[in-house]
């Protein structure tokens, strides 16, 4: 009766050879590591043109000189508000059910509602990175600008924005480990990325421990490479301020 049960060594490897290797189910991990990139890069893009817009708008709002308040940048401050407030006080994980079965119920498209989703909650995450970075920039520069004959804007988008982008990168880095992570979220709705990859595995070969033990690992070698890359993007920053 021994005879009969395998090996603990040799379960273990039947388990994950069934898992990513038989039928060449592997590609399905592949697949999933490239749309869980896509995704977090797409959702990035769309958090980081947010978050500007709504840094800019906040911080020009903040600016204005006492007395001379303009009624369209409250009412857009105002809006900006509650969009930060609204999307940094509720949980991601409800802001996708929301999104994908109230506001995109009829949608089919659940990937791009999810990346949509992951896009929005980043930009009010992104909008704060951006205005600690635009206040970081010295007074001075936009006060450069205005004598060159720049209008706020104009100084904003040649000036300012881009030596704020720079202080803020390493916090970009770490919004985009955040959000590479958080694609895992979209599966509650049916988005395809790593964690789809997995649980279809799993129902073809009926057990969902060895699947997710693997995307997990397949999680934690991107996450500290990731982890590298940004370290090496911080040193080089430093680098070159120095010069």
């Amino acid at each position: 009766m021994g005879g009969e049960t395998l090996p603990f060594a040799e379960k273990t490897f039947v388990g994950f050879y069934k898992a990513f290797v038989d039928g060449g189910r592997w590609q399905l991990y592949i697949d999933g590591v490239l749309n869980t990139l896509r995704i977090t890069a797409m959702a990035l893009i769309l958090g980081v043109i947010l978050g500007i817009l709504v840094a800019v708008v906040r911080t020009a709002h903040d600016q204005q000189r006492p007395g001379r308040k303009n009624p369209v940048l409250g009412l857009l401050n105002t809006v900006c508000q509650v969009y930060t407030t609204i999307i940094r006080g509720t949980p991601m994980m409800v802001q996708l059910l929301i999104m994908g079965f109230v506001i995109f119920s009829k949608s089919r498209e659940f990937t791009l509602v999810g990346t949509l989703t992951l896009g929005i909650n980043s930009g009010a995450y992104v909008a704060e990175i951006f205005r600690g970075g635009l206040m970081s920039v010295d007074s001075g520069q936009n006060e450069a600008g205005r004598s060159l004959g720049l209008n706020y804007l104009d100084t904003m988008r040649f000036i300012v924005v881009p030596q704020a982008f720079k202080n803020v990168l390493p916090a970009l880095g770490n919004e985009f480990i955040t959000l590479f992570k958080d694609t895992a979220l979209i599966n509650i709705i049916g988005g395809k990325e790593l964690v789809y990859a997995a649980k279809a595995v799993g129902s073809k070969t009926y057990d969902v421990m060895y699947p997710y033990l693997g995307i997990a690992v397949i999680y934690l070698v991107m996450v500290m490479l990731l982890t590298w890359l940004q370290g090496k993007l911080e040193r080089r920053l430093r680098q070159s301020d120095r010069r």
